[in-house]
């Protein structure tokens, strides 16, 4: 295979380059992929670094490594999905399937060097149990939003801006610290904590026969926050086959077997995720790195780091790991081991307590009630029995029952969207899974084209292998939180969203101006977020407080089919209510928006659906503010 043959079947991989000072620099998600790439020796990308203005890169020389395929490209030469995307992004060979947003592309990376050499027992430890390292969405999973978007992010606000945050910690900093303070939870760990038991009470042992200690040693010892002692540090090693230290093999006596579970010592915090380095150190590495160089060298900010022991501890430690300083010296970090302090912070969560009678009194006491709108078209369906087979739900090996409700509830969606598109639209199916509705209305409206979006690759690579076997052509897909998807578009349509998603698919289709259908999902997880907090509405927040509207939202998924009638009429009322907050405040937007009841009732115990309408003429507008 010659140089061009090799680069053509490479994958394009997009990072973005910024300025500062109107010099270029690199933002902290285009350095943690660098980081990666070197960390996994991984050459199986075309690297492309996009500016939106014409400027040479040659400054940036020392922070990419020198083994990596790089050009230089702008943002008006993207193809088209790369260009709805925010970076970074990967295209493949076809051009017919992006992969974007941080964690999506990580994971993509760590996948492509083990097609290239599977024995990278290293790499595949990246993804830690079960291969879930920050697999779940963003908008689902507190901890993915938090190393994904709130760190970085709150880095590089603190880098641009340190004027005044000298004596203050970026609040999602001061949660990673908190989250290292905690106890782990991993698998299997009662043999771990057993094997910890006896050790400490071996240790004690011989402590005691070796008599007298130095007190003033101890006593300053005693000042120190709890060390990952050698258990921890020898099972994390293990794990990277890296083991310098002889692991234990003698079975735990019978006095350490009969100790309760709950009376067995903790097990501390090696890296972030727990015992074993991940991709979650991958990703924090560059960012913590970068705010540590920022708060030594301002000498009023070094005295925050008094209040970061264990992420100073975690520090540390990952510098430990075989190819890290490797990877960050080719990336242009120069790594320190700073002093760890003495004094850490924690701060108790609250319990969740409630129930939605006394909240949904004080709302009618308000003149607000659920209202749901007559059904325009309640006996609209697809023609199923001509369809072809790739369309139909019962493709994707559901249950003849199940596969019936999701024909009905396409029935609901696409019978909406009909109405709303037009020759020419692009319509959006955010959080598409593997497919049904995108494709489903990409073959009822050839005139348009579908951008099917979702988290989950292997849900999305079933989706293209559909798509190819229909010979559809005005279909694209694109592997990213939806929070990074900012092309232009007309309507956007949601399938069980599932919590905030619902409000991040209303948020993008309001910025772009562009009309929405959605049936809501998971109310449980609804939670204030970056872009808006709940209650969303002027009426909702004058009489609920938010504690009142998360019971709504609890008791909102009270609707399953086991559940008596009486309950799963309440949980319907509340599932009206958190959907008329959302409605009210998207009509402040200039919208016309409809909460109804998909038909029939029974096609899901989420079963609420959202219709809005700009009430101005739809333009094709970018969601700018993203």
């Amino acid at each position: 295979m010659n140089h061009m043959e090799e680069t053509q079947r490479r994958l394009s991989l997009y990072l973005e380059v910024s300025s500062h000072n109107e010099e270029p620099c690199l933002p902290l998600h285009t350095s943690i992929v660098l980081f990666l790439l070197s960390y996994c020796k991984c050459k199986s990308f075309k690297l492309y670094l996009v500016s939106t203005e014409p400027a040479s890169t040659q400054s940036l020389k020392s922070q990419i490594p020198e083994c990596l395929d790089v050009s230089e490209t702008q943002t008006e030469f993207l193809p088209q999905l790369v260009r709805g995307c925010r970076l970074p992004a990967v295209l493949d060979e076809t051009g017919r399937l992006c992969r974007a947003g941080l964690a999506v592309v990580l994971r993509y990376i760590i996948n492509k060097t083990l097609d290239a050499d599977p024995s990278r027992n290293d790499v595949l430890a990246l993804l830690g149990f079960k291969k879930t390292c920050l697999k779940a969405c963003a908008e689902v999973s507190k901890w993915t939003r938090l190393c994904e978007i709130g760190i970085p992010s709150a880095v590089e606000e603190h880098l641009r801006n340190p004027t005044n945050q000298y004596q203050q910690l970026p609040l999602p900093v001061l949660t990673l610290e908190q989250r290292l303070a905690e106890p782990v939870r991993v698998h299997n760990d009662d043999k771990i904590r057993r094997k910890k038991l006896q050790e400490q009470r071996r240790n004690k042992k011989n402590e005691s026969a070796d008599g007298q200690r130095d007190t003033d040693w101890e006593s300053k010892s005693s000042q120190l926050p709890p060390v990952c002692d050698e258990l921890e540090l020898r099972a994390a090693l293990a794990k990277l086959s890296v083991n310098p230290i002889p692991a234990l093999t003698t079975r735990e006596n019978s006095e350490i077997r009969k100790v309760k579970t709950t009376d067995l010592p903790p097990l501390e915090h090696v890296f972030a995720e727990g015992l074993y380095f991940t991709l979650t150190d991958v990703v924090l590495l560059p960012c913590i790195h970068k705010y540590l160089v920022r708060c030594c060298l301002q000498a009023h900010n070094a005295s925050t780091l008094h209040q970061l022991p264990h992420l100073l501890r975690w520090y540390n430690r990952v510098q430990e790991v075989p190819g890290v300083l490797q990877a960050a010296t080719e990336c242009g970090m120069t790594l320190s081991s700073p002093q760890v302090p003495t004094s850490g912070l924690s701060e108790p969560s609250l319990p969740f307590v409630g129930g939605p009678r006394p909240t949904m009194t004080k709302l009618k006491e308000n003149g607000i009630e659920a209202d749901f709108a007559p059904h325009p078209c309640p006996a609209w369906t697809l023609p199923w029995d001509s369809l072809p087979g790739a369309i139909n739900p019962t493709e994707g090996k559901m249950s003849n029952i199940r596969a019936d409700r999701k024909r009905q509830q396409l029935n609901n969606l696409v019978a909406m969207v009909t109405q709303l598109a037009r020759p020419g639209y692009t319509v959006v199916d955010f959080c598409s899974g593997t497919g049904h509705v995108g494709i489903a209305l990409a073959h009822t409206l050839p005139d348009c084209q579908v951008i099917l979006i979702e988290n989950k690759e292997e849900s999305l690579v079933r989706a293209q292998s559909r798509s190819a076997e229909l010979g559809l052509n005005n279909i694209g897909f694109i592997q990213a939180n939806l929070d990074y998807f900012t092309g232009p578009f007309h309507v956007g349509v949601g399938l069980h969203a599932c919590g905030v998603a619902t409000d991040m698919v209303m948020e993008h289709c309001i910025q772009a101006g562009a009309a929405f259908v959605v049936s809501p999902c998971c109310y449980g997880f609804i939670q204030n977020a970056v872009k808006f907090t709940f209650p969303k509405s002027k009426r909702f927040q004058e009489t609920l407080t938010y504690k009142e509207h998360m019971i709504l939202c609890r008791f909102a998924d009270q609707t399953a089919v086991q559940l008596p009638p009486e309950r799963r009429l309440i949980g319907k009322q509340c599932m009206g209510l958190v959907d008329l907050d959302r409605s009210w405040a998207a009509e402040t937007h200039g919208y016309s928006v409809q909460v109804m009841t998909m038909e029939p009732e029974s096609c899901s115990p989420k079963n609420n659906m959202l219709v809005g309408r700009p009430l101005q003429k739809i333009q094709l507008t970018g969601n700018t503010n993203a």
